[in-house]
């Protein structure tokens, strides 16, 4: 065990004092931070209004239907012009305007009109005219309910007389669906590269002995698996310590920006503070950090058997590393049914199954326990997960013992499993 503690003790240290985990470790708090305060500062810095000039030849709109629209959004404005056509036309940059749009004199208000030319001088995004088309289209609503003698008031109760539902789970009235949805893609997505990330590093290092031939060296005080062992633990917790800064920074900074009201990061704020009152936070976290790590352990041993079958060439490590990639991969696939249906078969298997659980129950999880996801299914989910564990280091050790000293031979799948499989 102490030997075990030793290659732990290395590789932790050996790992984290590189400037590449310092760098990537206080980068994602600024890419944070960015992404909270400067997308909404940036927003609100680079807004452009964009001004387009109605040249009315029907004599329908009047500027208090146009003002009217205009209230709803001020990024987007429509005017009634009183340029001459011809200058929209010829010289349409000393204007004021980004664009013109000509309403034709026999605009009738019973048909309206399709297609109508928006001219501008530069091309304006989706966005842009789909606000515009919709504010026209306001203000066309307007002249046809004039004209028709239907009183606004009675329209707007019409409008609003619409039914809205609200799902309450009545086992777990807290629960948010789209609150669930959200966490449950981000929960997914951070295992999902984190299996990706270390589990490779793994193989690499495991790799990177093997071709240095300092393996032979550390192999001839420790037995292979404990060599295997210590060096998937500590790497593990690399991406433990990791993991814990992150959160560390992003509940910091929840707490110092939870008061603060700004422009730029109010609605952000609001959306987090909502997410926070609707989910059982630290029973999330728990299972975050369970699956995580289970995880990590039950595909770095695959990686680290993978990494000791690999020669000189490194394009070996690709074709090996990838069947090991597929179940990750198909467990973000499935992501999209189990999102529909987080109860339903499909989610109950693959959150049961050691490799899909990982990320299949982090997706169900959030949605509600015991309501969606019963205590059973959680307790079968961690046990063959803990068990695949077991038998995956096991099946990984006997190849590792094998292949961290074998040289030359690219090995077949069959070779690995006759490895594995020798007494």
């Amino acid at each position: 065990m102490n030997k075990i503690w030793l290659i732990i003790k290395r590789e932790y240290l050996a790992k984290v004092r590189k400037r590449t985990f310092i760098i990537s470790t206080l980068l994602f708090p600024v890419l944070y931070f960015a992404l909270i305060f400067g997308a909404g500062y940036l927003s609100d810095k680079t807004k452009k209004v964009v001004n387009i000039a109605v040249v009315d030849s029907s004599g329908l709109f009047t500027k208090e239907k146009i003002d009217a629209v205009n209230r709803i959004d001020s990024n987007h404005l429509l005017t009634l012009s009183a340029t001459h056509l011809a200058t929209l036309k010829t010289n349409l940059a000393a204007t004021p305007y980004d664009g013109y749009m000509i309403v034709p004199a026999n605009a009738k208000w019973q048909t309206g009109f399709s297609n109508l030319p928006l001219y501008t001088n530069r091309t304006l995004s989706v966005e842009a005219s789909i606000a515009i088309q919709s504010k026209l289209n306001r203000a066309w609503d307007q002249i046809k309910n004039e004209r028709l003698g239907i009183d606004t008031a009675m329209l707007s109760i019409i409008k609003k007389s619409n039914v809205d539902i609200i799902p309450i789970n009545v086992k777990d009235k807290k629960s948010n669906a789209g609150h669930s949805t959200l966490i449950g893609i981000i929960a997914a997505m951070l295992i999902y590269i984190m299996l990706m990330l270390y589990g490779s590093q793994v193989m690499m290092g495991v790799t990177e002995e093997k071709t240095s031939r300092i393996a032979e060296v550390v192999i001839s005080s420790v037995k292979p698996f404990q060599l295997m062992l210590g060096k998937i633990i500590g790497i593990g917790l690399v991406a433990f310590t990791q993991i814990i800064i992150w959160v560390s920074v992003i509940l910091i900074a929840y707490s110092i920006t939870g008061g603060q009201k700004t422009n730029a990061v109010d609605g952000a704020i609001a959306q987090v503070q909502q997410i926070f009152n609707t989910v059982n936070v630290p029973q999330v976290l728990f299972f975050l950090v369970f699956y995580l790590m289970a995880g990590f352990f039950f595909y770095a041993s695959l990686f680290a058997a993978a990494g000791s079958a690999v020669n000189e060439d490194m394009r070996e490590a690709q074709s090996l590393s990838f069947p090991l990639m597929m179940p990750i991969i198909f467990s973000m696939i499935m992501m999209g049914a189990v999102l529909k249906d987080p109860a339903g078969p499909i989610a109950v298997w693959g959150s049961i199954i050691p490799f899909t659980s990982p990320i299949i129950m982090m997706v169900r999880i959030p949605f509600g326990i015991p309501s969606t996801v019963p205590w059973w299914q959680i307790g079968l989910s961690m046990l063959s997960l803990v068990g695949g564990f077991f038998f995956t280091t096991w099946f990984a050790a006997r190849i590792y013992r094998t292949g961290i000293l074998m040289y030359g031979k690219k090995p077949s799948w069959k070779e690995l499993l006759k490895w594995a499989f020798r007494k």
